[in-house]
């Protein structure tokens, strides 16, 4: 092996070339070739690369180089800050830490919301070299003072670009007040909008700069296909896919949580192992779902955007759009998902009618048609009733001791009451009692206003003017 085109030669300690090896990993990749020697020199750094080309092992690696050559480890004072947008991509990078670090005497730990505050209090009074952590817990942890960000000598801004999109710039700025202004920071994104370039002009001092893929392009590893199918056919087509191309770990997306926790109920009817990743289940729950699929104890891994931000599954070879998303670089953070690091991989996009408009924009994105295909041998169901594009969702169950509404029925008087005084102590404006059966004069029928033209001139009455001077 050339030594040029080797981890050993982008000047890596040999505790660190042992980790890489024992994780099986020969030749780096071009954002880990260009970016490392930029990081180990200290200066600032811009990268762009798409999701899945090894960028994670592109600043931990070099990171770690450098906080195991020198430096004080104090309690709770990390020596390096990663933020990262989500939870699931916070606990990613820790674990490349991990891997890459298990031969040196560097401490790290994680900390992000969705779990108990006391556990990450406890981490925090031991030496503590790298962080990994999400913006708003990071917060609740310096507002109580049990983080010292003083001694930050790296910061690292992970995949920016979502962490923009998900409204963190104002407590990136509040986290950035609270960092020591000399320190390297490097910003890594999966692309590169003007809202990014203007928070690096604002961070970073002569940063170096890498760009290992065409702004908003999808990887040539990933194969791209279209099914043109109909909004309620679209479970069906799905099972088929995945029964007879024999998919034995599939990421689909869908845009809503109800969404994607009534495909996962479906497929799973359907005879095929699945569950649903998103936000509003615990972080216990997401955690056990994906180490199941990770580990191919899970067929199949229904997620929402949010949630499969910053999962790294290796050799995933199936993603799929249940539905398009409505942000056209939603899609190349999708089908990102697959075709990583080398590995070949698949994406198919289930699109309806409604969703042509979302197509034809990814597409002008992305500059390149994809491939309309149809699934052989399926046939669509007979019978089954239309569903909206938009999703519909559930109705709220019932409190604890309240009956669920149920529809009024047209109201038929008993038998036994038919014609019987109601509320007869009350008594009606004409004198007469409540639900009394005698009957009205023909005068005065004539005379009574109908009631809804009744209500009409009282409201009129109410929106009407008042005359000048009337309180």
């Amino acid at each position: 092996m050339n030594i040029e085109h080797s981890f050993a030669g982008l000047g890596l300690a040999d505790p660190l070339l042992r980790a890489i090896a024992d994780a099986g990993y020969r030749t780096p990749t071009p954002i880990q070739s260009q970016a490392i020697p930029l990081v180990l020199a200290g200066g600032d750094l811009l990268a762009a690369a798409q999701t899945g080309t090894g960028k994670t092992a592109g600043f931990t690696l070099p990171i770690l180089h450098r906080l195991a050559a020198a430096g004080a480890r104090k309690a709770g004072r990390p020596r390096c800050l990663i933020l990262t947008p989500t939870r699931e991509l916070a606990a990613q990078v820790k674990e490349s830490v991990d891997t890459y670090g298990r031969f040196l005497p560097v401490a790290s730990m994680v900390m992000f919301g969705g779990v108990g505050l006391q556990p990450q209090v406890n981490a925090l009074r031991k030496p503590v070299d790298i962080l990994v952590a999400t913006p708003g817990r990071l917060l609740d942890h310096a507002g109580q003072r049990n983080v010292d960000l003083s001694g930050v000598e790296i910061l690292v801004l992970d995949e920016a670009d979502r962490m923009l999109d998900m409204g963190f710039i104002r407590d990136i700025r509040k986290i950035l007040a609270l960092l020591p202004r000399k320190r390297q920071n490097l910003l890594f994104s999966a692309t590169f909008s003007d809202e990014i370039r203007q928070l690096a002009d604002g961070l970073l001092h002569e940063p170096g700069y890498v760009e290992v893929a065409r702004r908003n392009t999808t990887t040539e590893l990933v194969e791209q296909q279209v099914h043109l199918v109909a909004q309620k056919h679209k479970r069906h087509l799905l099972s088929h896919l995945i029964k007879t191309r024999q998919w034995f770990q599939v990421l689909v997306f869908t845009r809503t949580k109800h969404g994607a926790n009534r495909l996962a109920e479906q497929l799973g009817k359907d005879g095929i192992g699945a569950a649903a990743i998103h936000g509003n289940k615990s972080q216990g729950a997401r955690t056990r779902a994906l180490a199941d699929f990770k580990s191919a104890k899970l067929q199949v891994l229904v997620a929402t955007d949010i949630a499969a931000r910053g999962l790294d599954i290796d050799q995933l070879p199936q993603v799929v759009n249940f539905e398009l998303p409505n942000v056209p670089e939603d899609y190349v953070h999708r089908i990102g998902r697959t075709g990583r690091a080398g590995a070949k991989g698949a994406a198919v996009s289930l699109v309806d009618r409604e969703e042509m408009k979302h197509l034809a924009a990814i597409e002008r994105l992305t500059r390149q048609k994809i491939a309309r295909v149809e699934a052989e041998d399926f046939v669509a169901p007979v019978g089954v009733p239309a569903e909206s594009a938009r999703e519909v969702r559930p109705p709220r169950p019932a409190r604890e001791g309240q009956a669920r509404r149920t529809p009024q029925r047209p109201h038929k008087p008993r038998k036994a009451e038919a014609g019987a005084p109601r509320h007869a102590e009350r008594p009606r404006g004409d004198g007469r009692a409540r639900g009394s059966a005698e009957p009205r004069s023909a005068e005065a029928a004539g005379k009574q206003t109908p009631p809804r033209r009744a209500k009409g001139r009282q409201r009129a009455a109410l929106f009407a003017p008042r005359p000048q001077g009337s309180r």
